[in-house]
């Protein structure tokens, strides 16, 4: 998400970064190409003037163009506009929006949701992974219910997604109408104790009068807590529409935007707060039914001016590697037990974190890095292949690489379907990894001497720093710039 609009800002601010010293001129001709960019990325016309408007008047003050660093200075007013648009608060008091706005569930259970939204947004999909994120990170117990009776086996899909992630749903009544299954499942909340109930509404691919009178009655009967609604970011400038007309009907409290994943420009997500007042809560990244994450206003905008957004990579893999294996993995790096079993575990661990290109999209200034892997047709399908070629080997060629040989290369081949020369690259790219690794631990003990803080096993930076020299992530250390190694290089 995002990547169409981070390329064409980064563009323009390469231009004042580049010069010592900015006149008014310099300032309004690159807010004249962050205007067209925000345009382009399908953002609301008249959040791109208030926007403009602001970030203009802020960065021509002489305080800005007489800055030892104008350049950076008019990046950070930039960046402290995004997150006020974003739903951050005003741009004086960004820092407020470090804060996660996670669901508010009350204090007397059971804490009702409402998901609405047009049919097709991933409506019931987005219940699912909200309820899977509750139970496994708060311990609630939850009992999903649809109350679609109109789409053709919609209270199935919930009950079949129930059975999924191990979370009761409300056994369906053939025949029953929407405000009577809305009232059996809240009565049903509260006998068997559930924390949390979700109700999945009925959607329809266009707005109608019908559904919107269902949806207001079933959120009489329920009184929700959260009113979410859920809308697709594919849908561009239609979503921030729908998100009006919703809100102005059902009173939404917050909005899921879905299939982010797949849209470059990220237009809904920049006009939705702004258009409705209600925040972003949630953003769909995957089909996974753990893609989700919470939506922070600063570190979406770090993503958008390529500053990545190291906070979450950091969350994800404590969320996603387990303490132990991460420490008996440093431990074998740390001791020069560099075999192609820990590059699959590294090439695991990375898959577990949303793959190559969620990992990317949050590491600083890796925008040439990102065009470099384009060119060379680097993609999710190269980590696994370089899987299979490694499962062909047995533990002992794995443990012993230099084993093989053209023989055993010729059996490993047929068994993960690439070319000899396949496994000749991966070989290749294993030694170099191995002898980067050798230099990062020396010189991770260097630094270590000078008293520079240690960070959990397996998080360490490349080079010595995070994210890869102790050993969790060690490939992906070689992607960074400067990394020396490329794992999926040609």
């Amino acid at each position: 998400m995002f990547e169409s609009l981070s390329d064409k800002l980064s563009g323009a601010f390469k231009k004042l970064t580049g010069k010592g010293a900015l006149s008014e001129a310099d300032v309004r001709t690159a807010m004249r190409e962050v205007r067209l960019a925000l345009l382009e990325a399908d953002v609301a016309l008249p959040v791109v003037k208030k926007f403009i408007d602001a970030a203009t008047a802020k960065a021509i003050g002489q305080d800005v163009l007489r800055s030892i660093s104008p350049g950076q200075q008019v990046i950070k007013i930039v960046h402290d506009e995004l997150v006020a648009m974003l739903g951050g608060g005003p741009a004086e008091t960004v820092e407020a929006a470090s804060l996660s706005a996670e669901l508010s569930l009350g204090q007397n259970p059971p804490a009702v949701i409402m998901m609405c939204g047009l049919q097709g947004s991933g409506k019931t999909t987005t219940t699912g992974k909200l309820a899977l994120r509750l139970k496994d990170r708060e311990r609630k117990k939850i009992l999903m219910a649809s109350v679609d009776v109109h789409r053709p086996a919609a209270q199935k899909q919930l009950a079949t997604l129930g059975q999924q992630i191990s979370v009761d749903t409300l056994p369906v009544v053939f025949g029953e109408l929407a405000p009577a299954i809305a009232r059996r499942a809240l009565d049903t909340a509260k006998r068997q104790g559930y924390d949390i109930l979700f109700i999945d509404t009925a959607g329809r691919t266009v707005i109608d009068e019908q559904m919107m009178k269902e949806a207001e009655e079933v959120r009489r009967i329920i009184n929700p807590q959260e009113t979410l609604l859920v809308a697709d970011a594919m849908t561009g400038q239609d979503a921030v529409g729908v998100a009006e007309a919703f809100n102005n009907r059902l009173g939404v409290s917050g909005i899921v935007l879905t299939r982010v994943d797949g849209d470059a420009r990220g237009g809904a997500a920049l006009s939705m707060r702004s258009v409705t007042g209600k925040p972003l809560k949630f953003l769909g990244t995957g089909e996974q039914l753990d893609a989700i994450e919470p939506f922070h206003a600063d570190r979406i905008a770090g993503r958008i001016l390529g500053m990545g957004d190291v906070v979450s990579l950091v969350e994800r893999a404590a969320e996603t590697i387990e303490q132990e294996d991460a420490e008996a993995l440093a431990k074998k790096l740390q001791s020069g037990q560099m075999d192609l079993t820990v590059l699959l575990q590294q090439l695991r661990q990375m898959k577990k974190m949303g793959g190559l290109g969620g990992l990317m999209s949050m590491l600083p200034q890796v925008g040439n890095l990102k065009k470099q892997m384009a060119d060379a047709n680097i993609d999710e399908k190269m980590i696994a292949r370089q899987e299979a070629i490694i499962l062909s080997m047995t533990p002992h060629e794995r443990a012993k690489p230099d084993l093989l040989k053209a023989s055993r290369k010729r059996r490993i081949a047929a068994g993960a379907g690439v070319e000899v020369q396949d496994v000749n690259r991966l070989l290749k790219q294993f030694d170099q990894m191995r002898g980067m690794m050798k230099k990062m631990n020396k010189l991770g003990r260097k630094k270590g001497k000078k008293g520079m803080p240690a960070l959990p096993p397996g998080m360490e930076m490349p080079g010595g720093g995070g994210l890869g020299g102790g050993g969790g992530l060690g490939g992906l250390g070689g992607m960074l710039p400067k990394g020396g190694f490329n794992p999926f290089g040609r």
